[in-house]
């Protein structure tokens, strides 16, 4: 039995092994060893299957693009809302000030979601947690579909936010469980593509939809995806969550040799669920208030994401008056922005190339890649985004070919995606323990300025004009751009003094 003690697996990050194991498992006061001399179960060899970081290559691979494309079903869903107004508001008899408020709750469940789900998943697991969300996610879009009044359509779109937004935060869990530090970075794109990649789906897709047929097949279309998505997590997605699996291992090894002496680190910690549960749901707020690289990035990232749903609403309307578009060519325009969302994620092995060289230009070589160099594509990107918006809003102008914007709007896209790339990575890599948690609450701010940027956007633009309106906008992210640089600088010595990060 001497496997069953031994390390972790060989050649990988130990003292990340050692967070993953312990996340969301601190003692507290009341917390005691359990007083015998029995056997600590931990991972064995790099034979060992209940390691999730030993799960072969293609299953990892499967369950990172099924939960990530579970978490650009949320995000279509939030934003193909947008498409639905003039159906909808006619059927229903209701103004487009109350209308928009289905888009701004549905952010709101967004944001609230995984600060409940995020730290039940670091208790219980992914797995439970991705099964029980999601089945509640497609049984509120039912609801929508089927509702006769707003009230209804209001409701439910919170709660469908509230369920999906799990996939926006326990993804990178997800991949923070099954990859080594060194290994992150490429499912790590997908993580961060995801979730605004699906947004600017929504309006392509419904435009299509309204245009041909009733608003509620909008709803439809993502009933029978994430239907769909459901199965595959059911069939696919197992458990990965190092503690849930070590405490698989301990009762499998205890019911094999008939001793109850086998247990997994958090079985011999004896301490009040309710108040473990307590102080992992606190976590989220504790990084934000506590840890200044988490609270200005997730202002940075917020910032991005209000700007993009407000533009859900102000492209439309721009290219509708500007050019004379036609409803379901108002979602258009949105290709410009997924096609720099590709470039940006493409360009992948360049910011590879970008961190190798200045690893090897360092004075003391080290075998682990500082959690700062992941913030390397957030650093062009906040260059590409002003740019980008100052050259769509510019060039809207009726004497100006359409083409023109579309391709500013693309600056944006590949700015955006290379910022949140930077920003989720390093929130992954930088707090491994506490990935979720972390991801969590970059999704709570995200989510608060998504849902409030609609609201006043369509006013703004109308008082201040298509140029100057964009024009603010861009300003703001001139204000964010500098963080990740500094960050990137000055990252480790705040490490250094944080209880949650990842020491230097």
């Amino acid at each position: 039995m001497n496997n069953i003690r031994s390390s972790p697996v060989s050649g990988q990050d130990d003292s990340h092994e050692k967070n993953a194991v312990n996340s969301s498992f601190e003692p507290s006061q009341e917390a005691t060893s359990v007083p015998d001399h029995g056997y600590d179960v931990t991972f064995g060899s790099d034979q060992d299957l209940m390691n999730p970081k030993s799960l072969p290559l293609a299953r990892k691979w499967a369950m990172v693009i099924i939960v990530c494309t579970g978490t650009m079903c949320v995000t279509c869903a939030s934003s193909i809302y947008t498409t639905t107004y003039s159906q909808m508001n006619s059927e229903l008899e209701v103004a487009s000030i109350i209308a928009i408020l289905g888009l701004s709750f549905f952010v709101v469940g967004l944001g609230l979601g995984p600060l409940l789900t995020s730290p039940l998943s670091e208790w219980y697991g992914r797995r439970p947690i991705y099964i029980v969300s999601w089945s509640m996610f497609v049984i509120w879009n039912i609801v929508t579909a089927v509702a006769k009044n707003i009230e209804t359509v209001i409701i439910s779109r919170f709660f469908t936010g509230f369920a999906g937004g799990t996939f926006l935060s326990v993804s990178g869990g997800t991949v923070s469980d099954v990859f080594l530090r060194s290994q992150i970075q490429l499912p790590m794109i997908l993580v961060s593509s995801a979730p605004f990649i699906g947004p600017c789906l929504g309006p392509l897709i419904g435009g299509f939809i309204s245009y041909n047929t009733t608003w509620r097949w909008n709803y439809y279309f993502i009933i029978i995806w994430s239907g769909v998505l459901l199965v595959s997590i059911s069939v696919f997605v197992s458990e990965t969550f190092p503690p849930v699996r070590l405490r698989a291992k301990a009762v499998m090894l205890r019911k094999q040799t008939g001793d109850d002496r086998y247990r997994a680190p958090t079985e011999k910690i004896h301490s009040s669920r309710g108040k473990a549960l307590s102080y992992s749901l606190l976590r989220p707020f504790q990084l934000l208030i506590f840890e200044p690289m988490c609270l200005a990035l997730d202002i940075y990232a917020a910032i991005l994401l209000g700007i993009l749903y407000l533009f859900f609403q102000a492209i439309p309307l721009m290219f509708e008056t500007t050019y004379g578009w036609t409803t379901w060519q108002g979602g258009l325009p949105f290709v410009g922005i997924i096609l720099g969302m590709i470039v940006g994620a493409i360009s992948a092995p360049l910011w590879s190339h970008v961190k190798d060289y200045l690893l090897r230009s360092r004075e003391k070589q080290s075998e682990d890649v500082p959690p700062e160099y992941s913030l390397i594509p957030a650093i062009p990107g906040g260059v590409l985004i002003p740019i980008g918006l100052f050259w769509f809003g510019w060039s809207m102008s009726s004497d100006v070919h359409w083409i023109v914007p579309i391709i500013g709007s693309s600056f944006f896209g590949c700015g955006i995606l290379l910022a949140y790339r930077g920003i989720f990575t390093f929130l992954v890599d930088a707090y491994p323990q506490y990935a979720a948690s972390a991801l969590a609450g970059n999704g709570f701010v995200r989510s608060s300025f998504a849902a409030a940027f609609p609201l006043f956007g369509i006013q703004m633009y109308n008082a201040l004009g298509y140029h100057w309106a964009t024009s603010l906008l861009a300003f703001l992210t001139i204000l964010m751009m500098p963080f990740p640089l500094i960050f990137f600088r000055y990252g480790k010595v705040l490490r250094e003094k944080s209880k949650f990060a990842l020491n230097a």
